[in-house]
């Protein structure tokens, strides 16, 4: 007999309860909802900008080292054009293609050509 008592469900209807919202507590807990939200968007904030400002240093110093090895290249350079502009090496190669320098009378200087008169009967068109 007893199995058969707690096999019985009573039947309990808490419709009558109603719960009622405090407002104070809501008001207070929004209240510190925003407050966290607030703080947590400004560690963000920060946390980003401080980011930023470690990627933008990494680049300017990315950047200088570019440049510093730009400036070696173009010093380089530099350096090869003048070896190669060197009146000496010019020279040694003139000799090597067997290249003398001209005489005085090898140079021959050409002189602008003034046009001639045109011949007395010629038939000049007029309108």
């Amino acid at each position: 007999m007893e199995a058969f008592e707690y096999a019985i469900k009573n039947d309990i209807r808490n419709n009558a309860i109603v719960r009622e919202i405090d407002r104070s507590r809501q008001r207070e807990l929004w209240r510190w909802t925003a407050v966290g939200a607030f703080f947590v968007v400004l560690l963000l904030s920060n946390a980003w900008q401080h980011f930023q400002l470690l990627r933008h240093g990494y680049r300017v110093e990315q950047m200088q080292a570019e440049r510093r090895e730009q400036e070696e290249i173009n010093r380089h350079l530099r350096l090869q054009l003048e070896v190669l502009k060197s009146p000496t090496r010019i020279a040694r190669l003139a000799e090597r293609l067997h290249m003398a320098a001209p005489g005085p009378g090898d140079a021959i200087v050409i002189e602008r050509a003034t046009p001639a008169e045109p011949p007395a009967r010629s038939v000049v068109a007029q309108r």
